[in-house]
């Protein structure tokens, strides 16, 4: 177990799993859960995978928006998005994929 996860307790209703992923994937990934403030690695990870199911017609290309637009918020590049013109969207790639 790694330190980002340490103080998760052994809840029975939780299974472990394994992941390989690139270093450099990982170590983006402890720096994101680090600065969105959640508690651990796996809460971070338990969230992403939460919201990817709970949307699976989101588009590949839709996800790939928001991290961009993410970035160019957090680096004072680009522009910003409403949330209304994020729900046109999330509703454009659900129409298309029907």
């Amino acid at each position: 177990m790694s330190d980002a996860d340490a103080g998760a307790n052994d809840d029975p209703n939780m299974t472990t799993i394994t992941l390989k992923i690139p270093q450099a994937f990982l170590d983006d990934l402890d720096a994101t859960w680090r600065a969105e403030h959640f508690p651990s690695r796996s809460e971070f990870i338990r969230w992403a995978l939460r919201d990817a199911v709970k949307h699976p017609s989101f588009s590949r290309k839709g996800w790939k928006d928001i991290a961009a637009s993410e970035h160019q918020l957090a680096t004072g590049e680009g522009r910003t998005y409403s949330s209304d013109e994020i729900r046109a969207r999330l509703n454009e790639d659900t129409d298309a994929s029907e």
